[in-house]
């Protein structure tokens, strides 16, 4: 699955480890994987990074930046929250173009109100007393993962984002942490990319494939899971336009619903993009193209409507018509040409 989330009751500090490694990550309370999202009726990939600790050493920027912001003080202890901090991220939430959450309590705690499954501690920045600064981090065995970092909008050319990122980096580093997790990157959507300037040389991307973290250096967009799916899937069409056949590649609107507390055990469909062709459905059965990027392969699925919104995307590109299940698959190849026929033959029969 391409998009999952649990709810546990409790993580120890080396199941915190693993969850990081296999590129999960903490929202709320819950701990989640998604490697695609969508801003403005764009789909994106979500490439998760993480930065080896052992080899991590400050670089001319980190030297710089706290040569410049040597003014401050800096204090690490376990997380709390405090009127001064829930005011400080008021005024942040207030200064940045996206939606974030409400509050700190309900970024750190969402609706819970049981006690944090996870150990997290926080980085604060003061000047001369002020709390200008502040981020949380969540400590696991031998691994740490950076939940958020917000600053005094006032302060906005200190770089504090940067610093306090640099900061839990150095902390953990002391602990003898291997790894930290700052979170993921977004090919193609900028404001993630301050990410890719921090330890660039002990920084790693996760490689959805083949399931591994490889240097990103070697980070190539052209065969991220989404343009490689995307590519796969305009051969078949190509060869489906050559056979007089139409079909589209269409981005899937509920690519992520199987995040959603109440559809989580629902094992939705959850690929973010696929070949469709309403001619081909087959009473009420919608059959989709998706390509396996894990098989290198075309595989025909016929799946069914679960639930249907009140309006539809009116982008044509996407398909909102409806939450879709995947019933069986019905054909499979890793030949482009044949794909198309296999298409054609159902739309002719």
């Amino acid at each position: 699955m391409f998009a999952e989330a649990q709810s546990p009751t409790h993580i120890t500090a080396s199941e915190l480890d693993d969850y990081l490694e296999r590129g999960w990550f903490r929202m709320g309370q819950t701990i989640f994987t998604t490697q695609f999202i969508h801003f403005q009726s764009v789909m994106y990939n979500t490439i998760w990074l993480r930065v080896a600790l052992e080899s991590y050493q400050a670089d001319r920027a980190q030297v710089k930046l706290f040569k410049q912001n040597a003014r401050f003080t800096t204090l690490v202890q376990p997380a709390t929250i405090t009127d001064e901090k829930e005011d400080l991220y008021s005024r942040y939430r207030e200064s940045v173009a996206f939606q974030p959450s409400e509050s700190l309590e309900q970024l750190l705690y969402g609706s819970s109100e049981e006690a944090s499954v996870f150990n997290t501690y926080e980085v604060l920045v003061y000047d001369s007393g002020k709390l200008v600064a502040l981020g949380y981090f969540d400590l696991g065995q031998t691994s740490a993962e950076g939940i958020v970092s917000i600053y005094d909008p006032s302060y906005k050319k200190y770089s504090l984002g940067k610093f306090l990122i640099y900061k839990k980096m150095e902390y953990c580093k002391a602990l003898g942490m291997h790894y930290y997790y700052p979170g993921y990157f977004v090919p193609g959507y900028s404001f993630f990319n301050y990410k890719l300037s921090i330890a660039t040389d002990s920084l790693s991307f996760f490689s959805l494939p083949i399931k591994q973290w490889i240097p990103i250096q070697q980070f190539d967009e052209a065969l991220t899971p989404l343009g490689l799916m995307k590519s796969k899937l305009l051969e078949v069409k190509i060869n489906l336009d050559h056979l007089q056949q139409a079909a589209n590649v269409v981005n899937y609107e509920f690519f992520d619903a199987n995040l959603i507390p109440d559809l989580r055990t629902a094992d939705l469909f959850d690929y973010p993009v696929f070949l469709y062709s309403p001619s081909i459905d087959d009473n009420g059965i919608y059959l989709v193209m998706v390509y396996d990027i894990y098989e290198s392969r075309y595989h025909v699925l016929a799946c069914m409507g679960v639930w249907q919104p009140q309006s539809n995307n009116t982008d044509p590109t996407f398909f909102s018509e409806c939450i879709l299940k995947v019933l069986q698959p019905i054909y499979t190849t890793i030949s482009a040409s044949e794909a198309a026929i296999a298409l054609l033959t159902m739309a002719n029969r």
